[in-house]
């Protein structure tokens, strides 16, 4: 019991989310996804840089 209160606010979430019309920076969500920045200095090195493009040999 008492999970209808907490059922229809999640309904009202989700409708809330399906039908709202959103301004959504999308050069701001990909640069989120890919890193960060070009202005942030204190990222850490690539340990993988030196095999970025390597590909194993064919049989």
């Amino acid at each position: 019991m008492g999970r209808g209160r907490a059922k229809a606010k999640q309904a009202k979430v989700a409708r809330d989310l399906k039908y709202r019309t959103h301004d959504t920076d999308l050069g701001a969500l990909a640069r989120e996804l890919h890193g960060g920045s070009d202005d942030d200095d204190t990222t850490e090195p690539d340990d993988f840089g030196d095999w970025a493009d390597y590909r194993p040999p064919r049989d």
